[in-house]
């Protein structure tokens, strides 16, 4: 059961994992990245997820060093973008993050998409950074049960996670049920359906019956259906009021009412046609 902020959930290489964390996609690199991540620290989030797309790994490094809470208590997540893809450039571009971050060890390293005809190369130079100890736990982000199962034929080490667009209007059930038989951590990006499901009746209506917000009321939905989150947010208010879904839980009715929300409707892109 997920009681708090520090709530894990246990890798399948035992490593263990908070279910709700911090993302920072879109956060302005320098004073906005920096203190949305101590914010969110001193709130209680142990998690934070970054990208080197997202150009504010510095920032992210900086609030961990400096925040007083001691390194290994947090975990740090980074990925590498499609045009650092392959076997070497794969290995130059995590020398390049870890620079940044200035941390010595990454907790769990993603590919960020699947870029057809280099995702396999990349996926072994992962392997050889799990294998020399400079991540802690390696992944995926954005791949289908057919990138997962090419992995898992090829590899003697399969993802720990699984980041995904997932959110009431596209629940991923055939995804996250493969995710579940083969071990694999779910976690979803825009949990929060990039803001769009914030006014749909149904959420509404539920939030009234608890007393919570819309956005509690969905991170809440994720965390019943043991899925990761990262909500982002960059506002103090926001970063606290979306932590604050652990004094309540959802009846099985109302889960089944947002289960039954489910459109597939992606605000994101399809990883199957996606220009790299």
């Amino acid at each position: 059961m997920v009681k708090n902020l520090q709530s894990t959930v246990t890798l399948h290489n035992g490593i263990k994992m908070p279910y709700f964390g911090l993302g920072v996609y879109k956060a302005e690199a320098g004073e906005e990245t920096y203190n949305a991540v101590k914010t969110a620290l001193q709130v209680g989030y142990r998690s934070i997820d970054t990208a080197a797309l997202y150009g504010n790994e510095e920032d992210v490094g900086r609030a961990v060093r400096e925040s007083g809470i001691p390194r290994e208590e947090i975990f740090v997540t980074t990925k590498v973008w499609n045009t650092d893809q392959g076997y070497d450039n794969t290995l130059k571009a995590f020398e390049t993050s870890m620079k940044k971050l200035n941390l010595e060890y990454v907790d769990l390293y993603l590919i960020h998409w699947a870029v057809k005809d280099k995702y396999l190369d990349t996926w072994r130079a992962l392997e050889t950074l799990y294998k020399e100890g400079r991540v802690r736990a390696i992944g995926v982000s954005n791949f289908q049960i057919h990138h997962l199962e090419a992995i898992m034929e090829r590899f003697d080490e399969k993802p720990t996670v699984n980041q995904v667009e997932l959110h009431p209007l596209l629940s991923q059930v055939e995804l996250r049920q493969f995710c579940k038989e083969h071990q694999i951590a779910v976690e979803a990006w825009s949990p929060l359906g990039r803001g769009k499901l914030l006014d749909h009746p149904t959420i509404v209506e539920i939030g009234k019956k608890y007393g919570k917000t819309p956005a509690q009321i969905i991170l809440r939905w994720h965390l019943q259906n043991d899925i990761i989150v990262i909500p982002k947010s960059v506002n103090e208010v926001r970063i606290r009021e979306n932590a604050n879904v652990f004094n309540f839980e959802l009846s099985l009715e109302d889960m089944e009412k947002i289960n039954a929300m489910n459109e597939n409707k992606r605000f994101g892109k399809d990883p199957d046609n996606f220009s790299f």
